[in-house]
Parts: structure tokens; C-alpha cells; sequence
């Protein structure tokens, strides 16, 4: 079984591994059907795009709006791309621009007006870019600080935070404002089922989320943490068939957003991210400090444990403190 556990661990790390960012694109375009389309759509141009450059010319001389939109609808179509729908045809810049419909999604492609095919139109003048705000770093210090550790129920990385950030928020959490958020996308299958699960519990059974994330943190197993801490699933059923869980998840997203995390796990304290290390240690040092000088509560001299955890399931072993992220 302990040969399982390290084999399921390694698998789970290499789909969220941070030196291959392809695998990381890849499981956001499995979850994003239009992103699939549109990608496919496009691999199919650039092949027909390149056909007609090496001499596919459509015809020799001027040919109208429709039989352009047409001819070229024939063309792809010919050459194996299903599943197009010509749109709207208009004459922009010396060229026939043909609006394609695929999945409900226009495309536009573009045509000449003696019947080949052309490329994007791409302005020879670069455009201005509005210069970029100063990012703030410095996390500013307030009476009682706001930690809002940002993840993904199954990425590792995320899993290892967490329970590195549960300790300090039993510590902490009647003194400070400290919180479990989830971020505004999906990697892994489980996720879309479990958000709604911990979501509702978080906001709905708030006395029992912690005993249910530090079950859930051990094996996994969702179904029998639900029993073992307590929770009642007629209540949580209700809120993720209600529509509260999609509000309250919701809610998340728009922070994530808003803060601008791009990875399970990004905690962010007074609405600033921080690079804090992940064992909670590490994390308590980081909040404390967001603390005013006359504020400092008597827990932030406690000894919390500065072993990082490792990632995914299990509480035994340790990990590293790397930046990694799903």
C-alpha cells in the first residue's frame, strides 16, 4: 500500500510539474471544450493556410462576396474541416473577410479577391501599451489581518499548503481573518465534484470544515470524511442543488481574479500576495507580521511546526519549501 501511496503521489506531481507548463495547458484546454475547438480550428487553417502558399490558388480572377465565402466554405470543407458555418462575408482592407461560425464561435478567415487564401491582418504600426502600475509588495499591516491561502482540491501543491496553513488557522482563527479559498479554474476531474462539497461546508458548517479538510487531507477520502467529521450531507446537498455553492464559489473566483493568482497555492494577506514558505511555521510568521505594532496577539509566539509537508495525501513525511505551483 506504501508503494501505492508513492506511486500515486509522483503521478499527481508530474501532472502539475512546474518545468512543463505544456501539461498544465493541456488539462486547461481538456476542461475548456471551446478552447479545444478553437485550437483544432486552427491547426486545420494553418495547414490549408500553408497548402495554398505551396500553390493551392482557389481560382484566378475577381470573384464576389459570395462566391468567395463559398468557395472557400468548399475548400475546408473539402479538406476535412467539418462542422463550419459561413457567417457574414465583408470586404475589409482590400481582402474578403469570411466570418465563419464553428460551435457557436466566429472565426474569421480571409480571402483575396482573386480567390486565395490569406493571413491575419496585422497592423504594420504597434499599437500603444498603457504603461503598467507599480506592483505593491509590501504587505501593509492592519489590527486584524486577512490570510486567504488560494488552491485547488486535488493539485498537490495545493494540498501540501493546505496543510501546512490548517495548524495556524486552528490558532489563529478567532483573531485574525483567515480562510480557504479555491481558485477561479479547474485542473483535475475530482475538483468540480469536491469545490461544492467544501464550499458549502466552509460557509454552511464552519464549526466542522477543519476536522473535515484534515481528514480529507490524510487520504483523500471524501465520502468517509463526511461521516467522520460530522457533516451533514442533506445540508450540503441542499446548498450545492440550491445554487449556493455556485455563489459562494463564485465569490472566490472573483477574488482570484481580482488578486491575480495564476496557481494553486497563492496566499495572499491584506489583499497582497506572499511568498511565505509552506509549513506553518512559516505561514504564522507570515501573518503575524501583518499585524500593527500594538496588535501582535500572545499566539505569535507559539512553535508551530517548520517542516514543510509533503504534497498530496498523508501527514507523515516531509517536503520542501519550493515555489511550485498547479
Amino acid at each position: 500500500m506504501e508503494n501505492k501511496e508513492v506511486q500515486k503521489q509522483e503521478n499527481n506531481s508530474e501532472e502539475c510539474n512546474p518545468v512543463n507548463p505544456l501539461n498544465k495547458h493541456l488539462e486547461k484546454v481538456k476542461n475548456n471544450p471551446w478552447m479545444a475547438s478553437t485550437i483544432v480550428l486552427a491547426i486545420v487553417s494553418l495547414i490549408l493556410l500553408l497548402s495554398s502558399f505551396s500553390g493551392g490558388v482557389i481560382t484566378g480572377g475577381v470573384i464576389s462576396e459570395v462566391d468567395a465565402s463559398e468557395m472557400l466554405l468548399d475548400f475546408y470543407t473539402t479538406s476535412g474541416a467539418q462542422g463550419l458555418e459561413i457567417g457574414s462575408v465583408e470586404e475589409l482592407s482590400g481582402v474578403y473577410q469570411v466570418n465563419f461560425l464553428y460551435n457557436g464561435q466566429a472565426v474569421p478567415m480571409f480571402v483575396t479577391k482573386d480567390g486565395k487564401l490569406a493571413g491575419q491582418l496585422t497592423p504594420l504600426s504597434a499599437p500603444e501599451v498603457p504603461a503598467q502600475q507599480p506592483t505593491t509588495t509590501t504587505i501593509p499591516k492592519t489590527d486584524k489581518p486577512k490570510a486567504e491561502l488560494f488552491i485547488m482540491t486535488h493539485c498537490p501543491y495545493g494540498t501540501q499548503a493546505e496543510k501546512g496553513f490548517l495548524p495556524m488557522m486552528r490558532l489563529m482563527e478567532n483573531i485574525a481573518d483567515v480562510k480557504i479559498r479555491f481558485v477561479h479554474y479547474f485542473m483535475h476531474d475530482p475538483e468540480e465534484t469536491e469545490t461544492p462539497r467544501q464550499v458549502c461546508i466552509r460557509e454552511e458548517q464552519s464549526d466542522k470544515y477543519l476536522d473535515y479538510l484534515e481528514c480529507f487531507l490524510g487520504e483523500g477520502d471524501s465520502e468517509g470524511c463526511l461521516v467522520n467529521a460530522a457533516i451533514d450531507q442533506v445540508s450540503m446537498n441542499n446548498c450545492i442543488d440550491n445554487g449556493n455553492a455556485e455563489k459562494y464559489y463564485k465569490e472566490d473566483s472573483v477574488l482570484s481574479e481580482t488578486y491575480g493568482v495564476q496557481g494553486s497555492p497563492t496566499l495572499i494577506i491584506n489583499g497582497v500576495k506572499s511568498n511565505a514558505g509552506r509549513d506553518a511555521a512559516s505561514y504564522l510568521d507570515g501573518l503575524c507580521k501583518a499585524y500593527t505594532d500594538s496588535s501582535v496577539p500572545v499566539q505569535c509566539g507559539e512553535k508551530l511546526s517548520d517542516a514543510a509537508p509533503t504534497p498530496m495525501w498523508g501527514w507523515d513525511g516531509s517536503g520542501s519549501n519550493s515555489d511550485a505551483q498547479c
